[in-house]
């Protein structure tokens, strides 16, 4: 009898475990960015239903020169923000269909490109606006996360090059964050694991990562 119940705990647990475990079949979600008059102009997030993600992006050095800042990281997307963007993948239809609002006179922002492919569809859309919610809401996530490698990618740059600016930039960073915290920050721990380990650093300057890289998770 008593094996029995022990039989009977051990299958409520691994079920419990099943169900706390969410598994997806193997796809992926990408966010395309074409916007030569800011910086980046180009860039581009990849993003696997295992969490493993690619981001991509290029610029002008500088408007006077031809020369181009190519940038490419890997790293991890959280669980939940992984589930909002294959949820919201599936509100917007898997961008099977026209996102576009094709409205006249609008401010150019980028032309922005949603796709989405796995084993059973594939969908692919190009806007510059969408009036479609879920749609609008992956471009703002994707947005967001850009703007965060960007700044892993430019303080990885003061790291080597640039010291001093560096102090600077973090100082701005942590200043801007109490009023708008950097999205997914975790996704540039590595950079900021590295500054606050490297004793050329000004302390003032590692204890500005230390606390950056303390800072709860912000999606």
């Amino acid at each position: 009898m008593l094996r029995g119940f022990h039989a009977v705990c051990l299958l409520v647990l691994l079920s419990a475990f099943s169900h706390s475990q969410p598994t997806r079949p193997p796809g992926t979600v990408t966010f395309t960015l074409d916007f030569p008059a800011s910086q980046p102009g180009h860039y581009s997030i990849h993003v696997q239903s295992d969490g493993k993600a690619r981001y991509e992006s290029s610029s002008k050095i500088s408007s006077d020169s031809d020369d181009i800042d190519r940038f490419a990281y890997d790293f991890t997307i959280s669980p939940a923000t992984l589930d909002k963007i294959f949820e919201l993948s599936a509100k917007a239809g898997y961008f099977q269909n026209d996102l576009d609002s094709h409205r006249k006179n609008m401010a150019f922002t980028g032309r922005k490109t949603l796709a989405f492919k796995d084993d059973r569809r594939t969908g692919e859309s190009t806007f510059n606006y969408t009036p479609n919610v879920p749609a609008q809401d992956l471009t703002n996530l994707f947005q967001g996360r850009s703007a965060t490698l960007e700044l892993g990618h430019r303080l990885e740059y003061r790291l080597r090059y640039q010291k001093l600016a560096l102090a600077e930039e973090l100082k701005r960073t942590e200043e801007s964050a109490r009023m708008s915290p950097p999205v997914e920050l975790q996704a540039i721990a590595p950079i900021l694991q590295q500054i606050v380990a490297d004793s050329s650093v000004m302390n003032v300057t590692r204890a500005r990562a230390q606390r950056l890289l303390d800072r709860p998770s912000t999606r």
